[in-house]
C-alpha cells in the first residue's frame, strides 16, 4: 500500500526518542520470567485505560469549574491561544491555534478556531461532565483553515503580536503566519499550500520542534538535528497597528506585505525569506527546545537529545555561556523560563522527571544540580509551562496521558491532616486526567485566569484522531486554604440560617 494508515505516520521519530522496537522487548521479556511475570501481576490490579479515564469523568463535576471537549479528526501536535477578542457576561471569545496533522489524503493544515470561555462559576457542574467523546464541542468553531506546507509539529504565538505566528515542520525553515490576513482555504488533496508570509532560513538540517517567540521584541528562537540554536529578527517585517482597548494585548500588528500589485497570499510564489541574526552551536545532538530568558531578547536557554542545558547570550558570542552537562538522566523533551523570576528554568525529559534549576548554581561537580526532581509522570514528559497566575507555579504534561500540576512552594511543608496513603509526590496538587493518549501540547490563557488548552494524540488507543480539551480546575483547589475555610463557614451559615427561618 502506498499509503501508510495514520497510526503508522504517527511514529515515534518525534522528539529523538528512540524506543526499543518490540521483539526486543519481547526478548528481554522471555530472558527475565519473573520480573515478567510480576508486571504482569501489577497491571492485573491496576485499572484499564478507560477505566481510569470513567473514574476521572465521574469527578469532572467536583474537580473542575468548566470543561469542554473536542474530538478532532485528525491529531495536532499543538495548541496555543491567539488573542482574546471580545469579553461578554458570561463567556470571552479568543483565537485558538491548533492543526491537522493528516495521513496524506488531505492536506495538513494550521487551524485557527474561535473559542467561547466560560467564566468561573457560570457552569453548572452537572453539564461540564455530560460530553459525548466523539463528538466536537459547541464551544470551539473553526474560523480559518491555513493549508501548511508538511505536517505542522509546533505552533507558536509572537507575545508582542499574538495573531503572527511561527511554525516547525519537518524542514530546517521555520514559517511565519499573520493568520488573519491569510485566506481561508478548502484542504482537499491536490491543493496548492498557503504561502507564508516570511521564511527563516539559517539550518542546515531539519528543525522540528524546538521553537520559541520572544516576550519582549519580535526576535524568533529554534533548534534543530543540526545541533545549532538558531535567533532571528522579525522586527523590520511587522508594522504595528494601534489596538483596539477592548481586545486583549498582542490583538495587533501586522506583517508587512511584500506582494506585488494583483498578487495574493495564496498564489505560489516566493515567501520573503529572513537571514539570522546568529547561529549557537555547543549541543552534541537534536535541539529538542528553546526558551528566551523572560526579560532579554539576547539570552535564551535550549534542551536537548544530548541531555544538556545550555544558556546562551547573544551579547558575548555565539558559544554558550553555561552548559549543565547531563541535566536528566536521558533525553530532554522541554524546557521552560519562569516569568515571574528570571532565575528558575524547568526541564522535562524521557527520564520521567521534571527538574527545577536555578541559573545562579546550575552544576554541582561538573553535573546538572537542579533544585528540585518533581517525580509523578509513569512515561517521557513532553512539556513544561509556568503558569502565569502564580509564580510558583507550572504544569507538565507527558507520554502517559496525564497533565500534572504542580507547586514547588509546596514542597518540603508538612500537611496537617492525617496523611494520604498513597500520597502524592510532592508538589503535586492537581492531575487532568482526562486525555487517553500521550498529551503532546498544553498552553495555559494568560487571558483567562487558571485556564489551560490541553491536546492529546490519541492514534495509539483508538488508531487515529486526538482530543483537544480546555479547562479550569475549581478555584477550591488553588486558593489559600484559609479562604476556602472561610467561604465554606460562611456556607455553612447561611445553610443554617435558612433552616432556622423554615
Amino acid at each position: 500500500m502506498d499509503t501508510p494508515p495514520p497510526q503508522q505516520q504517527q511514529g515515534p521519530k518525534k522528539r529523538g526518542r528512540k524506543p526499543k522496537p518490540k521483539d526486543d522487548t519481547q526478548q528481554q521479556q522471555q530472558q527475565q520470567p519473573s520480573a515478567g511475570k510480576m508486571k504482569e501481576g501489577k497491571r492485573a490490579q491496576q485499572p484499564s485505560v478507560d477505566e481510569k479515564y470513567t473514574q476521572w469523568k465521574s469527578l469532572v463535576p467536583v474537580l473542575y469549574d468548566w470543561l469542554a471537549n473536542h474530538n478532532l479528526v485528525w491529531p495536532s501536535l499543538s495548541c496555543r491561544w491567539g488573542p482574546q477578542l471580545e469579553q461578554a457576561t458570561y463567556k470571552n471569545r479568543q483565537r485558538l491555534y491548533l492543526s491537522e496533522q493528516t495521513d496524506g489524503s488531505v492536506p495538513n493544515t494550521l487551524v485557527i478556531a474561535n473559542c467561547e470561555v466560560v467564566k468561573p462559576r457560570v457552569a453548572a457542574a452537572e453539564h461540564i461532565s455530560q460530553f459525548n467523546e466523539e463528538a466536537r464541542s459547541p464551544f470551539v468553531k473553526k474560523y480559518k483553515t491555513i493549508i501548511h506546507p508538511g505536517e505542522v509539529n509546533r505552533i507558536r504565538e509572537l507575545p508582542q503580536y499574538s495573531k503572527i505566528v511561527a511554525t516547525h515542520t519537518d524542514s530546517p525553515d521555520v514559517l511565519i503566519w499573520d493568520v488573519e490576513a491569510q485566506p481561508n482555504r478548502h484542504a482537499v488533496l491536490g491543493a496548492i499550500h498557503s504561502r507564508p508570509d516570511l521564511v527563516l532560513t539559517g539550518h542546515q538540517d531539519n528543525a522540528e520542534f524546538a521553537l520559541a517567540m520572544c516576550p519582549t521584541e519580535p526576535y524568533v528562537l529554534s533548534g534543530g538535528k543540526d545541533k545549532s540554536v538558531v535567533l532571528w529578527s522579525i522586527q523590520d517585517h511587522i508594522t504595528a497597528t494601534v489596538t483596539d482597548p477592548t481586545k486583549s494585548p498582542g490583538a495587533g500588528g501586522s506583517i508587512v506585505k511584500q506582494n506585488k500589485p494583483g498578487e495574493g497570499n495564496d498564489k505560489a510564489a516566493e515567501s520573503p525569506t529572513v537571514g539570522p541574526r546568529g547561529i549557537f552551536v555547543g549541543h552534541e545532538d537534536t535541539v529538542e527546545d528553546v526558551a528566551f530568558c523572560p526579560s532579554s531578547a539576547q539570552e535564551f536557554c535550549s534542551v536537548g537529545d544530548d541531555s544538556c542545558l545550555i544558556l546562551w547570550d547573544a551579547r558575548v558570542g555565539t558559544s554558550p555561556a553555561l552548559k549543565v552537562e547531563k541535566a536528566h538522566n536521558a533525553d530532554l523533551h522541554c524546557v521552560d523560563w519562569n516569568p515571574h523570576d528570571n532565575n528558575l528554568i524547568l526541564t522535562g525529559s524521557a527520564d520521567n522527571t521534571v527538574r527545577l534549576f536555578d541559573r545562579r548554581n546550575l552544576t554541582s561537580n561538573g553535573v546538572g544540580s537542579p533544585i528540585y526532581k518533581f517525580e509523578g509522570h509513569k512515561a517521557a514528559v513532553l512539556c513544561v509551562q509556568w503558569s502565569p497566575d502564580k509564580s510558583s507555579v507550572f504544569g507538565s504534561s507527558a507520554e502517559d496521558g496525564l497533565l500534572n500540576i504542580w507547586d514547588y512552594d509546596k514542597v518540603g511543608k508538612k500537611a496537617e491532616h492525617a496523611a494520604r496513603n498513597p500520597s502524592p509526590p510532592p508538589g503535586l496538587f492537581f492531575q487532568h486526567a482526562g486525555h487517553r493518549d500521550k498529551v503532546v501540547d498544553f498552553h495555559w490563557n494568560s487571558s483567562d485566569p487558571w485556564t489551560v488548552v490541553s491536546v492529546s494524540d490519541d492514534c495509539d488507543t483508538t488508531g487515529g484522531g486526538g482530543t483537544l480539551q480546555i479547562w479550569r480546575m475549581s478555584d477550591l483547589i488553588y486558593r489559600p486554604e484559609e479562604e476556602v475555610l472561610a467561604e465554606l463557614e460562611k456556607f455553612k451559615s447561611h445553610v443554617i440560617s435558612c433552616a432556622s427561618k423554615s
